[in-house]
């Protein structure tokens, strides 16, 4: 679904991602960890349109996207939640969730998505009325889960879901991420539970220092010992393939 090849960018002139490669398959969850700094949060900057590489290819069934505007990756199908809360305070949860669906122009469909949203996410239909500065942390991320699927997207592209939330909000949260795999989305994720996101992840990635480090399943990644040296304060050797001996690691 995604292909990002050879990318380079950042900000003011310097490259903050150094030639990354990486490959997210059609109905898959790809999640992307690695220590702060890494260049995490600028990779899915560049995917959501935020951010224009300065060399490099980033294509979206098969057309190039990198460098075109959010508007138009949005209308392509990507959507992105941002790490940080976004919603309006003083708006219904019915009014943020609808703005959701701005590129939408015909009213009926715009019915029809709220309806498929609420089912999705009961909050959407319990505090309707409610104004979204009412809700706790988990329950707004719940809301801006509901909005992004607005446009239908076929990718959702997700930064850090679980910051700032209390454990059973964020198990909540994972199991929403898992119930838009089941509806036929497609997950690119960054996150700061290692453990959980890649035991969430078809695919996972480790990014140090602005490039992609180990790749493999979750299972695979996890059980690395390279990922204690990321965790530990060290580095990835840059000779190292990404093979995975036997064992586990707690992270």
């Amino acid at each position: 679904m995604l292909t990002i090849s050879g990318l380079f960018a950042g900000y003011g002139g310097g490259d903050v991602l150094r030639g990354v490669n990486l490959t997210v398959e059609d109905g898959s969850v790809t999640c992307v960890v690695g220590p702060n700094g890494a260049g995490k949060s600028t990779l899915l900057k560049i995917v959501s349109g935020l951010l224009r590489p300065r060399v490099g290819s980033v294509t979206f069934r098969g057309t190039e996207i990198g460098g075109a505007s959010p508007r138009k990756i949005l209308q392509a199908g990507v959507v992105q939640v941002m790490q940080s809360r976004n919603l309006f305070p003083e708006l219904t949860v019915r009014e943020n969730v609808e703005l959701g669906g701005f590129l939408l122009r015909d009213a009926g469909l715009v019915r029809n998505r709220m309806a498929e949203v609420a089912d999705q996410f009961p909050i959407v239909a319990e505090r309707a009325g409610d104004r979204a500065g009412q809700l706790s942390g988990g329950q707004q991320r719940m809301v801006e889960f509901a909005r992004a699927l607005m446009l239908d997207p076929a990718l959702v592209v997700l930064d850090e879901p679980s910051m700032g939330l209390e454990p059973r909000a964020a198990a909540s949260m994972y199991a929403s991420i898992k119930r838009m795999t089941e509806t036929g989305r497609t997950i690119l994720l960054v996150e700061q539970n290692v453990r959980v996101g890649l035991g969430l992840a078809d695919h996972g990635v480790v990014m140090e220092t602005g490039r992609v480090r180990l790749e493999g399943t979750g299972a695979e990644i996890l059980a690395n010992p390279q990922m204690r040296a990321l965790y530990l304060g060290g580095t990835v050797e840059e000779g190292d393939t990404g093979e995975v001996p036997a064992g586990d690691l707690s992270v």
